[in-house]
């Protein structure tokens, strides 16, 4: 009997390589949330060092739990875990809203397990939203994820810092430039594992390139301790306030429409479409993950999206691929200096690279909804309107100021608003009333999968 591409087990060096290819794309989004938070509350360098460590370790465990699963844990499919970029903006008002900054991690802890614990349970029924998921949808929604993270690409590629004076100069772009030169030449001109580790050569070109113009920062490898580990509680025992908890939650929520829509996508890229005991077990890994960060000095973990277009563009479909990514990310946590090889490659490099892997996210979505019946006028109004919804925090990004800063956390991510978007859309013209038709409201998992991208 075949064993499905998922499955697979590949010879250790590919494995190796294809891993920390995975954690090369979203080392950037594991180690911000952390550095902005912590920068909040003021944390000594050796305090933020150790939260961004702890937050890799964590993330590796939440890896672990997504790829190789326990029991009905797990959606068993190559999904990277990380800090969820959604809860920052909740984290830093909690910050603000604390007294004593000393306070501040233990109260945002302490909401983050409450918050997991509640998403662990609530995972099951969560998943039934499956039925509202037809190509219309998931095409749309997939299609915004991509779009959504390619601004993070782009303000990759103009420097690691806004404020700095080289932020955009043509140096920074032109090193984007290059690796994304790079990556295209590999992929176009090689063949079999060279061109599948493509993203890994580009960076590491990239940042050989970036040398002869003072982009590459050793500093962090030279100042970096050997061994560290997350001792648990290392900031305090987890305190539990209604307020925090609450604006955790309503991220949870968020988080797992994100880690829906993003595992239904992926289903789709790697041919083993996601169905609903799939997604009720992925969520149960998301929401676990989460629970147990905080004890470890992590923040909630979510699945992330960024790995998505790697798994497409090199249709490397084992989730032991991106298990041994985890591993990566557990050994980084208890070894600051492994972590910190990751960090000197200059964030212009990442930009280039980003370019290749959120543009094949968002043709995946394109591939998907080329068989969503888009000669149908309900079908193109669906899309049409979800795809406008979605793009208004990145157009837009001031566009609900006047909003509560909770209402924000939910309408500031564009997937999430896209996705509720096209739902609702989809049940009011495919659903409700006299105008649905059968082969509009095709269930998600009757679908013919989408190719991956070559």
């Amino acid at each position: 009997m075949s064993v499905h591409p998922v499955d697979e087990k590949l010879p250790a060096l590919k494995m190796a390589t294809t891993g920390l290819q995975h954690v090369a794309a979203m080392y950037a989004g594991v180690v911000a949330p952390p550095l902005i938070v912590g920068a909040a509350i003021g944390l000594s360098a050796t305090d933020l060092t150790f939260l961004t460590g702890a937050c890799l370790f964590t993330a590796g465990l939440a890896t672990f739990l997504q790829t190789l699963g326990i029991w009905r844990i797990g959606a068993r499919l190559p999904f990277v875990n990380g800090v969820t970029f959604a809860g920052v903006a909740p984290m830093t008002a909690v910050v603000a809203s604390t007294d004593d900054r000393s306070d501040a991690l233990p109260v945002i802890f302490g909401a983050v397990i409450v918050a997991g614990l509640l998403g662990f349970l609530a995972a099951p029924f969560f998943s039934k939203a499956i039925r509202f998921f037809p190509p219309v949808v998931t095409g749309t929604v997939i299609t915004l994820i991509g779009v959504s993270l390619l601004p993070v690409a782009f303000g990759w590629a103009q420097g690691p810092d806004p404020a700095a004076k080289d932020y955009g100069s043509t140096t920074n772009l032109g090193l984007a430039a290059a690796t994304l030169v790079i990556v295209l030449l590999l992929r176009r001109f090689t063949r079999g594992f060279v061109k599948q580790v493509a993203v890994l050569l580009g960076l590491v070109a990239g940042t050989l390139v970036a040398i002869p113009f003072g982009a590459t920062d050793f500093g962090p490898v030279t100042d970096a301790a050997v061994v560290g580990f997350p001792t648990p509680f290392h900031f305090g025992a987890p305190q539990f306030q209604i307020a925090a908890i609450v604006s955790m939650c309503v991220v949870m929520v968020v988080s797992m429409t994100e880690s829906t829509a993003d595992m239904l996508a992926l289903g789709e890229i790697v041919e083993r479409p996601a169905d609903e005991r799939t997604i009720a077990a992925g969520l149960r890994a998301d929401t676990l993950g989460s629970a147990i960060s905080p004890l470890f000095n992590g923040f909630m973990c979510s699945a992330f999206a960024q790995n998505i277009g790697l798994v497409a563009m090199t249709r490397i479909r084992s989730r032991y691929v991106v298990a041994t990514g985890g591993a990566f990310l557990v050994l980084m946590g208890l070894c600051p200096m492994a972590a910190s090889l990751i960090a000197v490659v200059p964030r212009p490099v990442l930009g280039g690279a980003g370019v290749v892997l959120f543009g094949s996210v968002a043709a995946s979505g394109i591939q998907t909804l080329a068989k969503a019946g888009l000669d149908k006028d309900n079908n193109v109004l669906i899309v049409a309107v979800s795809l406008a919804v979605g793009m208004i925090p990145i157009t837009a990004p001031e566009f609900y100021h006047a909003f509560p800063e909770t209402a924000k956390i939910v309408l500031d991510s564009g997937i999430s608003t896209g996705c509720v978007a096209a739902v609702i859309l989809n049940l009011v013209f495919n659903h409700l009333g006299r105008g649905r038709d059968a082969q509009d409201v095709t269930h998600p998992m009757e679908a013919v999968p989408a190719q991956p991208i070559s």
